[in-house]
Order: C-alpha cells, then sequence, then structure tokens
C-alpha cells in the first residue's frame, strides 16, 4: 500500500549558482527551512522550473531532496514530459530514488483527446512501481484531464490520486465530486487560494508554492484544520491572501516567489526562464514582504 501524502507540500524552487548552474547546498537549505515549518516536498514542478531542467538536473534535484528530507517528510517528485516514452524513461531513474509518489503533468503543445489522455497515463502507470497523481494545470499545456478521466484513471491500483491546479474551486470541487467514492484516490490541491477550502471540503493535501515565501503562515491553514480548528485555518488563509494577491500581481508567480526569495535574502539565484525585474517590481516584492512577513 502507498503511503498517504498528506498535509502542505511546497512546490520548492530550484536554487541556481551565479552561472546558472544548479545550486544544491542551496537545495538542502530550502528543504530544511520547509521542513522545520512542518511541509513536506514537491520537487520538480513548475515554482521547481522543470521545463528549464535537463534530465541529469531533474534527477539531481529529487535525489538531494530525498536525501535531505531523509524520511521525516513526503517527497513528490514532478516527472512528466511531452511524450510517454520520456515520461516513463525518466519515472524510470527517479523511482529509484526513494520518492514517495510521482505527478505527471498532462502532455503539452500537443492537444489530447480524453482517450488519449487516459492512454497515455495508464502506459506510464503500468511502466512504473512508484505510486502516481495526475497534474491538471490547463493553462499551461493546453490539455485540461476531465473530471470523467480522473475517475476512469482512479481505477488503476497506480495512480492514487490528482494535484488540481486548473486555479478555480469549480475545477477542484468537479473533481473532489467525481472521485468521492474511490477509496485509495485522493485530490491534491495547487492553487494557494483554495488550501483552507480544499481541506474542507475532502482534499488531503496542497501543494503550494507561496509557501517558498510563507512556510509557517502556509503550513497554520493545514495545521489548524487537522487539529479541528477550522475557523483559525480559515483565518490563516485570510491571513495570506494578500500576499498572494499582491505578489502575483507583479509577475508570472514561479518567478515572483523566486525574486521575493531573494530579496528575503536567500541564495537561490535567478530564474532562467525571460522574465525580468526592472527596479520598480523589485520595490514592489519588498514593500509586500515587508507589509505582510515581517
Amino acid at each position: 500500500m502507498s503511503k498517504k501524502i498528506c498535509g502542505v507540500l511546497t512546490a520548492i524552487v530550484t536554487p541556481f549558482d551565479h552561472d546558472g548552474g544548479l545550486n544544491l547546498k542551496e537545495l538542502r537549505n530550502q528543504v530544511n527551512r520547509q521542513l522545520n515549518a512542518g511541509n513536506g516536498i514537491f520537487c520538480g514542478g513548475t515554482n521547481g522550473e522543470f521545463f528549464v531542467l535537463n534530465e541529469e538536473e531533474k534527477i539531481a534535484v529529487t535525489r538531494t531532496c530525498v536525501e535531505e528530507v531523509a524520511g521525516r517528510a513526503n517527497v513528490v517528485a514532478h516527472i512528466g514530459e511531452i511524450s510517454t516514452r520520456e515520461t516513463i524513461r525518466l519515472g524510470k531513474q527517479i523511482e529509484k530514488l526513494g520518492v514517495d509518489a510521482v505527478s505527471v503533468i498532462t502532455p503539452y503543445f500537443v492537444p489530447l483527446k480524453q482517450q488519449e489522455l487516459i492512454d497515455h497515463y495508464t502506459a506510464i502507470a503500468d511502466a512504473l512501481s512508484v505510486p502516481v497523481f495526475l497534474y491538471n494545470i490547463p493553462a499551461r499545456t493546453g490539455n485540461t484531464i476531465e473530471p470523467e478521466t480522473a475517475r476512469v484513471l482512479a481505477a488503476h491500483p497506480n495512480i492514487i490520486g490528482i494535484k488540481d491546479s486548473a486555479g478555480s474551486y469549480e475545477s477542484l470541487s468537479s473533481f473532489l465530486d467525481a472521485v468521492k467514492d474511490i477509496e485509495g484516490f485522493d485530490v491534491l490541491n495547487g492553487p494557494d487560494s483554495l488550501i483552507h477550502q480544499g481541506f474542507v471540503d475532502g482534499c488531503s493535501a496542497c501543494i503550494s508554492g507561496l509557501a517558498n515565501v510563507a512556510p509557517k503562515e502556509i503550513n497554520a491553514i493545514w495545521a489548524r484544520f487537522k487539529a479541528g480548528d477550522v475557523v483559525g485555518s480559515h483565518e490563516a488563509q485570510e491571513s495570506v491572501t494578500g500576499l498572494r494577491t499582491e505578489l502575483y500581481k507583479v509577475a508570472f508567480s514561479p518567478a515572483a516567489v523566486k525574486k521575493a526569495l531573494q530579496i528575503m535574502g536567500h541564495e537561490v539565484g535567478a530564474s532562467r526562464y525571460a522574465v525580468t525585474f526592472d527596479a520598480h517590481q523589485e520595490r514592489q516584492i519588498q514593500q509586500i514582504i515587508n507589509n505582510y512577513l515581517r
């Protein structure tokens, strides 16, 4: 039986050095910062800039996270590639590292029918021994996993859930409704704005990019909910709403998260993709940090 994934998993950033190479020492620092706040690790995802990492780097990031966590929390690694073949190839290497599960984004660039998504995920789950989460983020891939498709795939013994990052309550609730009677298949919430509501409605965990910036504040949403303090959990959610709203207005959220970490003094380096920040934007982020975290 697979290990149930619960609570907060931080969609951890991938730190780079001044030359743009991996900074695994700083990655270890960031992992421990999250563990100290009570959070697990989701590595190689959108906030981890998987789309600009090569295969060797993805493996190195995952290995580092697993080694540093050392069984103290959950570690889930993203392995999704455009092709089924390459996803399986990467997954077979990642599963050897000791992760609790892997997450697989829908193929991107190529539009797919729902049956083609079913075939893709079935082949991956058949090929791997590690448990698999579906990963729905249509704004970035152009492909949407429909709730009925998730229900069909939930019958596979090695597919244990779905991470929904569509960004709306409608999407999240539709997945929860579609699989509510299926034991052993969990829904993981992606949007930071829906963490509390996701737990109330039945999500087992959230994957939070904002937890890179506010690890304790995000964890409080889960910790209070788990303790039965639903009102306190909602208050914790409200306390980070302004931070999320203001920070994500400045730039594409993963880039804004990484820039905020830099401004906070963490040596995570710049993002590899073509997002830049002018002096005005940096001052905006500094002010947001001052307003919400200090």
